[in-house]
């Protein structure tokens, strides 16, 4: 054997030898489960849910109040109504819908929720339009607007209520809702 073909054939059993070495590809782990809140989070309205005559404030309630007789009716808030910010709002949809949030939730498109930078997720907001007086609470559960003239993103449920869908953008008053989860005028 001359020496070409004995540097061939060694060249080629290495060849051979290096993929027997090579470790598997990594399997894909499972996600991580999301570990349950301790308080149950509050049932979701939908755009769905909301009837065709409902007025034209557009004010959204989360949930019911609970009878006063209960003991965890809630506490009157002080702070209800109180101002966090004032800007510009936009919202996002169809794109996003479905996909994974800051906080790790799926984003729904038709429930009233909203992205805003420094709140604690769960946090629930009165959004109120500059423009045409409409009101709306939504629930903060991802990261966001990265534009600098943004205040808040909503969803395209609550962007649809407060009649911002074709524009795009609208100024708005962010405040603190009630106990009940209503916008204090």
């Amino acid at each position: 054997m001359t020496a070409r073909r004995r540097t061939r054939a060694l060249a080629g059993l290495l060849v051979l030898l290096s993929g027997c070495a090579t470790p598997p590809p990594p399997q894909q782990a499972a996600p991580a489960p999301v570990a349950k809140a301790e308080t149950p989070l509050r049932p979701l309205l939908r755009l769905r849910d909301i009837p065709e005559d409902a007025p034209a404030s557009g004010v959204a309630f989360v949930m019911a109040p609970p009878a006063p007789d209960e003991p965890d009716a809630p506490q009157e808030d002080p702070e209800a109504g109180q101002e966090i910010g004032r800007g510009g709002s936009s919202w996002y949809g169809g794109r996003f819908h479905r996909r994974r949030t800051a906080s790790g939730e799926a984003f729904d498109m038709e429930a009233f929720t909203a992205a805003h930078r420094t709140l604690p997720f769960g946090t629930l907001v009165c959004v109120r339009s500059l423009v045409n007086g409409r009101s709306v609470v939504v629930r903060v559960n991802d990261r966001g607007p990265s534009s600098p003239q943004r205040i808040i993103d909503l969803s395209y449920a609550a962007a649809r209520a407060l009649d911002m869908v074709g524009l795009g953008f609208k100024q708005v008053v962010l405040s603190r809702p009630t106990a009940t989860g209503e916008c204090v005028r």
